[in-house]
């Protein structure tokens, strides 16, 4: 229960930080923060909550690194769910708050509300093909960023820095493209208040990181040396004995 509602948090914090940013400050009358705002927004949601929860959860805040994980073997198949299901309820909640304290200015209209979309609902009009495939290789290189920076030999204790400006760098090419996803828990909580046109297309930020997730972590099953992985899994399953 602990890990679920550390997830819960997680994700919660990066949907209301990231998308807050979007849609509160990014285009603000004069000093908005623009895709350079929101970008970093993110990636110190991840970041921040990486340090706040991760020696609790593993910090994943994401259906996709969850599931990539779990392809690498560093992740017990018995947290799968527990942790998806966290992750998207967490960020319908922040979509929610986020939802309340925008509708409390005079006029606002949610307009895409930080939705990922593709064709008429891309910011840059992009095509379906395109988008499906910044998000995998967006999702992959991120998954092979976390896997990275917390195998062994790696600098211990900071690997939220290298992962959350990894997210940053992901969002400073692709929200033009998609408005940027790699998640699929921040893509639904935020299209359940976009409409139906944004939950039509959702499918697609279900399907593409996730696809990009689990190839990545089935890579690096090879890539990195198997007592590192097996190590990691020793490690998780340590952690969750009845004391």
């Amino acid at each position: 229960m602990r890990r679920a509602t550390a997830e819960l948090f997680g994700t919660f914090w990066l949907t209301f930080g990231g998308c807050g940013a979007a849609v509160l400050s990014a285009a603000f009358p004069e000093l908005g923060i623009g895709f350079l705002g929101v970008s970093f927004a993110f990636g110190f949601t991840v970041l921040t909550m990486a340090y706040a929860v991760g020696h609790i959860s593993g910090g994943h805040f994401n259906p996709a690194v969850t599931l990539g994980l779990w392809s690498a073997k560093r992740c017990a198949t018995k947290h799968v769910v527990p942790y998806v299901l966290a992750q998207v309820a967490g960020a319908i909640l922040a979509a929610g708050a986020l939802y309340l304290i925008a509708s409390g200015k005079p006029g606002w209209v949610p307009n895409g509300f930080a939705s990922n979309g593709y064709g008429d609902h891309s910011p840059g009009k992009f095509g379906v093909v395109a988008c499906l495939a910044i998000e995998f290789l967006a999702t992959f290189f991120f998954l092979f960023i976390i896997i990275g920076t917390t195998s062994k030999g790696a600098a211990v204790g900071f690997a939220g820095i290298p992962i959350g400006f990894a997210l940053v760098l992901i969002h400073l090419i692709s929200i033009p493209v998609t408005n940027t996803s790699v998640n699929p828990a921040r893509s639904t909580g935020p299209a359940l208040f976009a409409g139906e046109a944004y939950l039509g297309q959702l499918w697609l930020f279900w399907l593409a990181p996730i696809a990009g997730a689990m190839v990545a972590g089935s890579f690096a099953r090879w890539f990195y040396e198997p007592a590192d992985i097996v190590e990691t899994v020793v490690v998780e399953k340590a952690a969750v004995l009845p004391t």
